[in-house]
């Protein structure tokens, strides 16, 4: 393994540990920073494409949890994650994670991401977001979807 392949597969892990750092703080435009400025969110009820429509969903998710009694924090978890680096600017990484916040374990499902690097710095390309189960009450009603045709 090369130095530059070293260094992509830690500059990934930080973007992963990031976007869950600052999103659960709420710290969006940090969030967004971590995405390319065309990339693509996929969640399993709306695609969003582009910063606007990403900060949106950031926004819609902010909303739902504010209005849930007694919330008072998330935490997201990653684990077993895998980081295929393909070139120096293109890599794939999938990992699962967990969400825990007042009433515990939440759901859970997998990232499965692609990554793109402009001048040495790794952003999201594609982000698809998985859910996989949920044990915590289901969130309210969510926006009209605001997923392109």
């Amino acid at each position: 393994m090369e130095l530059w392949e070293l260094d992509a597969r830690e500059q990934i892990r930080d973007v992963i540990a990031r976007y869950n750092a600052n999103s659960d703080a709420a710290r969006y435009d940090d969030v967004l920073a971590l995405f390319a400025p065309d990339a693509v969110m996929e969640l399993p009820d709306r695609t969003c494409r582009g910063p606007d429509e990403i900060r949106a969903m950031f926004a819609d998710a902010a909303a739902t949890f504010a209005g849930r009694a007694g919330f008072t924090h998330l935490r997201h978890f990653t684990a077993t994650l895998q980081i295929d680096v393909l070139d120096e600017t293109e890599a794939r990484a999938r990992c699962y994670y967990a969400v825990v916040m007042d009433h515990g374990l939440d759901h859970w499902g997998r990232y499965l991401d692609e990554l793109r690097a402009t001048d040495r710095r790794w952003q999201f390309s594609r982000r698809r977001v998985t859910v996989d189960g949920r044990t915590g009450p289901l969130p309210a009603p969510s926006a009209p979807s605001r997923q392109a045709p």
